[in-house]
């Protein structure tokens, strides 16, 4: 069998059907990335292949390390091509790792180019590229009609404009692109020197004077009434794990009120006042019929030396090992028992907790929307195959895989699509092998629905994007 041929990751005739006549022509929802809201709206185009390949790319930054490349040839002042030769260097020595396949699938579907990137052929590639790069028809908007992405919810600060995004709806491109809200600044009480000019500009952006608590939740409110009106429908928040300590509204108005007169609280006030605005986030995404995401249990900057040398998201975070249950539930709960808990997509960073937050899905499901709590995809480093067949096996043990809203790129990448195919592929070898095992009907209309809701039908109703 080929390197990445046509039937890459389809090991039965089955999977094979279900991956070349339903999957692969199933559009994109990406309803969780990082992209750039304004590379968007200004149509960005890049000046070489290093640009857009390693500029942000911390996945590629940490394999770059780990081969002893220097930093200046990672995020330093190396010129371009000297970074793409570093990354060429690297490349053959990421056999095993995702990178490998991700590296050369964007090569194929991107560039038309079925060369392995390696010091050999570095400058062949190098050149290639960037030929492509300066065609008219290459660019942050093509990509998104090249690979038929009909949404993108990028990732927003509520203390951010969302100019940009009123400009891309005015334009009218085929892909609706839409603010996904996440307040997690507001969190800051334990650093004023960071939440108070946060909240200048939260300020700004809401029309909204922010002297007491009740001022920035008229803050935060009036700008997820903004997000709404520019098409958002999600929430989200990247937590170490959810908050665990109840607070009411006197106690999160006196731990305010201390931080905003320049006063940083203890660690377990600050758990409270998360917990707070936890809840309240919760009721504005309830009323509203939004989606709240959690991304929980991520280490970042660990490496203290490091940040202080490259700054965050650089690639020196990790995956934590706080016990995630209690917590999780005790959240849930208090917006459940409010008659207040939102469509929610819970997403681990730890495989030890795949059956916890599966398990965790379906004590909360109530009735009112058919997979209302969602156990997320395989994220950040479980986001390969082995990391989706366990998530996958995970929820179809405890819960209704046919129920799930699918893929996500998490990425900051105009390249990184194919990972919606990877994932496709690997979601149809699985329920193709075990069709012909005889662990699941030889029914291929079935399996078709199956396939076609994951991929696409389901994220689209779920969220109500009506594309």
């Amino acid at each position: 069998m080929a390197y990445l041929d046509e039937n890459f990751l389809l090991y039965s005739d089955t999977s094979r059907r279900l991956f070349h006549e339903v999957a692969s022509h199933q559009p994109i929802i990406d309803y969780h990335c990082h992209l750039s809201p304004s590379e968007i709206a200004n149509d960005k185009r890049w000046n070489n292949i290093a640009d857009l390949w390693l500029g942000e790319d911390h996945y590629k930054w940490r394999l770059l390390r780990a081969n002893g490349i220097d930093e200046e040839r990672i995020t330093g002042n190396a010129d371009p091509r000297d970074k793409f030769q570093a990354f060429a260097e690297t490349v053959p020595y990421t056999l095993r790792n995702p990178m490998h396949h991700w590296v050369h699938m964007e090569l194929q579907r991107c560039f038309g180019i079925h060369t392995l990137l390696t010091p050999d052929t570095a400058d062949e590639i190098w050149e290639k590229t960037n030929a492509r790069l300066a065609e008219p028809d290459f660019s942050a908007r093509a990509l998104l009609k090249k690979f038929d992405v009909r949404v993108v919810g990028t990732t927003d600060d509520p203390a951010d404009p969302i100019d940009d995004h009123l400009a891309i709806a005015e334009a009218g491109i085929s892909t609706k692109v839409v603010p996904t809200f996440r307040p997690d600044k507001a969190f800051q009480v334990d650093r004023p020197d960071l939440l108070n000019p946060w909240l200048e500009k939260l300020e700004s952006a809401s029309g909204t004077s922010i002297i007491h608590l009740s001022d920035l939740l008229a803050a935060l409110q009036k700008r997820h009434d903004d997000f709404h009106a520019a098409g958002g429908r999600l929430s989200d928040h990247g937590l170490d794990r959810c908050p665990a300590l109840p607070c009411d509204d006197a106690e999160a108005s006196t731990i305010f009120d201390k931080a905003r007169s320049g006063k940083p609280v203890s660690e377990d006030d600050k758990e409270r006042f998360c917990f707070y605005l936890l809840v309240f986030t919760g009721q504005l995404d309830a009323a509203r019929g939004w989606t709240k995401q959690l991304h929980l249990t991520p280490v970042r900057n660990t490496n203290s030396l490091m940040f202080q040398k490259v700054g965050p998201d650089a690639g020196f975070d990790t995956m934590g090992d706080t016990l995630q249950g209690k917590a999780l539930y005790t959240f849930l709960d208090a917006l459940a028992s409010r008659e207040s808990l939102p469509k929610m997509v819970l997403y681990n960073m730890n495989p030890r907790d795949n059956y916890l937050f599966a398990a965790m899905t379906g004590a909360f499901q109530d009735g009112t929307v058919p997979g209302k709590i969602q156990f997320g995809s395989g994220w950040w480093f479980l986001d390969q195959k082995e990391g989706m067949e366990m998530q996958l096996n995970a929820l179809s043990a405890t819960g209704l895989l046919s129920r799930f809203v699918g893929m996500l790129t998490d990425s900051r990448s105009f390249l990184s699509f194919p990972r919606h195919e990877y994932f496709r592929r690997i979601l149809c070898n699985l329920i193709g092998n075990e069709a012909e095992k005889g662990e699941l009907p030889d029914d291929f209309e079935t399996l078709s629905k199956l396939i076609a809701d994951i991929s696409f039908h389901n994220a689209n109703r779920h969220f109500g994007f009506d594309v």
